[in-house]
């Protein structure tokens, strides 16, 4: 018993020696800030966000894709009727992710689609709109990596050929717990 406590006890030692070097490391790169447990929910795309997706639709634009952003920024309540759907409510399952559980909650995701040539908006993973024999959805994708998003459709459990986000090192719960990715460091954008 005097063995298992004893293990027990250094675990714990370990655990809070590991997350108050992760807080020093944190504070003193200035990338995120603590807005504490009821930090305000962003109303708004994080700019480096907004500034790469913009790079993104340029960049598609070069090669005649057409990308319509079609989600941004979602209200947990948004996010929960999503979650619904397939669930309680008819549809499709579309998320895994409840209110509060996606990046989209704080600013940090984007689901988009292409624009075929007739203007209609399509959700057609296979289509080849400027037929060079690459799928635009892919091609599109591959840019948004570039510029430093992940890509839902890289995901193995679940795709999510729409989702876009950028995490800054972040995971679900540090935001639930009010860390933020700046905004601005010194003048400068923040890296992703």
């Amino acid at each position: 018993m005097r063995n298992t406590t004893s293990i027990f006890s250094t675990w714990i030692i370990i655990i809070l020696f590991l997350v108050l070097l992760f807080t020093l490391y944190n504070q003193q790169n200035k990338k995120y800030e603590h807005q504490g447990k009821d930090a305000s929910i962003p109303s708004e795309l994080h700019p480096l966000v907004e500034e790469q997706i913009d790079k993104v639709i340029e960049e598609a634009e070069k090669i005649n894709i057409e990308v319509v952003i079609t989600d941004t920024l979602r209200t947990f309540e948004e996010q929960e009727a999503l979650y619904e759907q397939g669930r309680t409510t008819e549809g499709n399952i579309v998320t895994h992710a409840e209110g509060g559980e996606s990046y989209h909650n704080y600013g940090l995701a984007i689901d988009y689609a292409l624009s075929d040539q007739d203007g209609d908006i399509i959700w057609d993973i296979a289509y080849d709109g400027n037929n060079n024999g690459e799928r635009d959805w892919f091609e599109v994708a591959n840019i948004a990596k570039d510029l430093g998003f992940e890509w839902g459709g890289d995901w193995e459990n679940f795709k999510d050929y729409p989702h876009l986000q950028m995490t800054f090192g972040l995971s679900i719960r540090e935001l639930q717990n009010g860390l933020r990715p700046k905004t601005e460091q010194e003048g400068e954008e923040v890296d992703n």
